[in-house]
């Protein structure tokens, strides 16, 4: 979609359109189409079936605001899920900001949750469709700010309380994990750094890569890693940061916890053991921040391996940094002796978990050919080195 082609879309030809095109969007698309193009171009059809799509799509990142919505499919795709961008809106007024500046603001997903906020936001961004929607985005849902097309990097911020970025990380050929490749690009990023700001990264950024005196934190949504965020200057409160959103419906805010560095006493004081009566499967933010021996300490309990994370207690603990499983019984690992021991157990339908062993899942159900009547979860994992088969249920 061009910029003349979206902005067709908010005159009141293209809003007709689009709201009749939502109302026909349960019937088969063939005939939607016949049906808009009595009245409508080719093109200008294609432009508002494309959006009633985009919005269905954004109701998994946005819930109902998506409905007021507009999108295309870079710009969803990049956008940050409404719930994550809440919680970040919630760390700037934690920190006192009361003015923000999006460099890079694309579709405007973070302006709308700093805007939500109470913050006096303003977004720029090269790219002018994406600056056009954004516009009409704060618009839709009666919410202030400005934003306009600039290059971020020639930008002055320094009226602003706080600047946040999200750089591209995408090139030619794709999405890219070399953080030269990105734009703005990391050089520019770290001069960012030095002040007070925020700087949406991949959650895969190794933690050797985090400026010293900055903070990176991880953050999972329903219990899926959706991105790390680097906190630096006045911003930042520690060094390594976990924060897990529980879920709570697209689009909504619930509760959150975060563990941080401070709360990890490390290895050398959970230690590794054998197994529990009760198993923790930490989240992927926890995993991903480095901080499984916290929820160890947590759990007053210890590792099963130094390398893998899984953390065992003798002790049962409801926390939101890991999914409980009380351990029934250590199977064989073989699986031919494996295989027995489930049919014997009449076990039909069995749930695969697997950290730090050769095993894919699916594959191995497959071989295992188990037709019994009950439901059970097996782990496999190594235990101070060795292969391991669990029998296990969760709580």
């Amino acid at each position: 979609m061009d910029l003349e082609a979206f902005r067709w879309l908010l005159t009141d030809e293209g809003q007709a359109l689009l709201a009749r095109a939502t109302d026909l969007v349960d019937e088969p698309e063939l005939q939607v189409q016949a049906e808009l193009r009595r009245d409508a171009s080719p093109a200008a059809v294609a432009v508002a079936m494309t959006q009633v799509e985009l919005r269905h799509r954004g109701h998994t990142k946005f819930g109902e605001l998506a409905d007021r919505m507009y999108f295309t499919p870079s710009g969803l795709e990049q956008a940050t899920r409404l719930s994550v961008a809440a919680h970040r809106a919630g760390r700037y007024g934690a920190f006192g900001a009361r003015t923000l500046i999006d460099l890079g603001c694309g579709i405007g997903g973070d302006l709308i949750a700093g805007a939500r906020a109470g913050l006096v936001c303003a977004g720029v961004d090269l790219d002018p469709v994406r600056v056009a929607i954004a516009e009409a985005n704060l618009a839709a849902l009666g919410l202030p700010g400005a934003v306009q097309v600039a290059d971020a990097t020639t930008v002055d911020h320094g009226g602003f309380d706080l600047a946040f970025a999200d750089p591209a990380r995408r090139s030619g050929a794709g999405r890219t994990f070399n953080v030269d490749d990105w734009a703005p690009p990391w050089t520019w990023i770290e001069g960012l750094l030095r002040r007070d700001a925020c700087v949406k990264v991949a959650p895969g950024i190794p933690h050797a890569l985090v400026p010293p005196d900055v903070e990176a934190e991880w953050v999972s949504d329903g219990g899926e890693v959706k991105e790390a965020a680097l906190w630096s200057g006045r911003t930042a409160t520690a060094s390594r940061r976990a924060t897990v959103i529980p879920s709570a419906g697209p689009g909504q805010a619930g509760g959150l916890a975060s563990l941080t560095d401070e709360d990890d006493p490390g290895i050398e004081e959970t230690g590794v053991g054998d197994v529990g009566a009760f198993l923790y499967e930490p989240d992927g933010a926890v995993i991903r921040a480095g901080l499984v021996t916290a929820v160890a300490a947590g759990v007053h309990g210890h590792l099963v391996d130094a390398r893998i994370a899984y953390v065992t207690s003798d002790e049962s603990f409801r926390t939101p940094f890991a999914r409980g499983y009380r351990v029934l019984e250590n199977l064989p690992y073989r699986e031919k002796q494996l295989r027995a021991a489930l049919r014997e157990r009449g076990i039909g339908r069995l749930t695969i978990k697997k950290r730090g062993v050769d095993v894919a899942p699916d594959a191995l159900r497959k071989r295992l050919a188990l037709t019994g009547d009950e439901e059970a979860t097996l782990v496999l994992t190594r235990v101070a080195g060795h292969g391991t088969a669990l029998l296990v249920s969760p709580f």
